[in-house]
């Protein structure tokens, strides 16, 4: 499943997150990439342990936590702190599958199961030219590109890859999900059940039977479904 979701970050909440990266510092991108992934990773990102991208996390998170969307997409139960990194003229990051654990920084060793994937984006499609993210799944390629503040969550399985960048710079922030559900086709499922009750209740009330019936049916493959 992908999902675009709108206005993750205000105009403002973007701003002050282009003005904080911009007085940081800068690493190569291959520093927390696996040995076969480093191969094809050509980009910069923000240390994941630097006071500014810890800074940013947590606005970030923040964020998250306010979104209905991103959490009826992804059903989240850890987040990993989010990093940043910077694509400039020439850079791009080959195909490649994001590692299925990853160690939570500063948590003592403790490590969890990346399900989804998620890239913020922090800089407007027509600053740069080129830096598609290409999702592949069963469907074919999927090509994403969207306005600053906006994020794509997609499944941490998927075959994915980042365009070269031909004009210009693309900045933004990218993090993994271990979610309640890890299968994605059962998240899928929820997510469109979701989308159902919404409309329903829209329509016909909290009281209706027929929105009754599907929260109930919600919970209940949640509950059937759900790692805690």
């Amino acid at each position: 499943m992908l999902v675009h979701i709108n206005g993750v970050l205000t105009p403002d909440e973007v701003a002050f997150c282009r003005s904080i990266l911009e007085s940081s510092s800068w690493i190569d991108g291959k520093a927390t990439a696996g040995d076969q992934a480093a191969k094809a990773k050509h980009n910069m990102q923000v240390p994941e342990d630097s006071a500014e991208a810890r800074r940013l996390g947590e606005l970030i998170l923040t964020a998250l936590a306010r979104n209905p969307v991103f959490n009826s997409a992804a059903l989240p139960l850890r987040v990993l702190p989010p990093m940043f990194n910077r694509y400039d003229e020439g850079m791009s990051f080959g195909a490649h599958v994001d590692g299925a654990i990853r160690a939570i920084p500063g948590a003592g060793g403790m490590r969890m199961r990346a399900d989804v994937s998620s890239t913020l984006f922090l800089t407007d499609p027509e600053d740069y030219d080129g830096g598609e993210l290409v999702i592949e799944d069963s469907y074919g390629a999927h090509a994403v590109k969207l306005p600053a503040g906006d994020m794509v969550v997609y499944p941490a399985t998927s075959l994915h890859r980042v365009e070269p960048i031909t004009r210009g710079s693309r900045w933004s922030s990218f993090f993994w999900t271990q979610s309640m559900v890890k299968d994605d086709g059962e998240r899928t499922l929820l997510y469109d059940l979701d989308l159902a009750i919404i409309e329903t209740r829209a329509q016909l009330g909290d009281r209706s039977r027929a929105t009754l019936g599907l929260v109930n049916h919600y919970h209940n493959l949640l509950r059937r479904w759900a790692e805690l």
